[in-house]
């Protein structure tokens, strides 16, 4: 096998692993379920593409990104608190960053294979819009890095 051949052949496999995800952020089994034409209408296109399809925002291109203000972020989609001011980093990505959830069951994960190494993805467990991503090279105590696309948030002031 040459390298075109293994390299074609880890990109089909990649695509076909993820395809199953793509739109995977449903309403079924949420606390607050909306039907699609209520999610189009409540959110902007890029908000729905990130928090619905799975999309990712251009990096740098949220005011939440330099935000040092305290206080708490919450799901566009639900009002659910998901993370504290207290835990905010600068992470140099591009994207708001925590080290931690505000707790535990304010978001859900799940395996994401698009782009054939897998990640950690994060979704809102009240009403499954997607968050973003949770990688394993965060500041301490946790180590980790919620790396979330600022549409999926609203800033509420302490």
């Amino acid at each position: 096998m040459n390298r075109r051949t293994f390299l074609a052949s880890g990109l089909t496999a990649g695509a076909a692993l993820s395809w199953p995800l793509r739109g995977a952020a449903s309403s079924d089994g949420f606390e607050v379920t909306r039907t699609k034409a209520e999610w189009k209408a409540m959110l902007s296109d890029a908000e729905y593409r990130v928090m619905r399809r799975e999309g990712t925002e251009r990096a740098f291109s949220s005011p939440l990104h330099d935000l040092k203000d305290k206080g708490i972020y919450h799901c566009r989609g639900c009002d659910q608190a998901l993370y504290s001011s207290a835990h905010k980093f600068d992470s140099g990505t591009g994207w708001p960053s925590f080290w931690q959830a505000i707790d535990d069951g304010a978001i859900d994960t799940k395996r994401d294979w698009k782009l054939v190494i897998p990640r950690t993805e994060c979704h809102c467990s009240r009403c499954g819009s997607h968050l973003g991503h949770i990688f394993d090279d965060g500041p301490k105590p946790t180590g980790k890095r919620h790396c979330i696309n600022g549409v999926s948030l609203v800033f509420k002031p302490a």
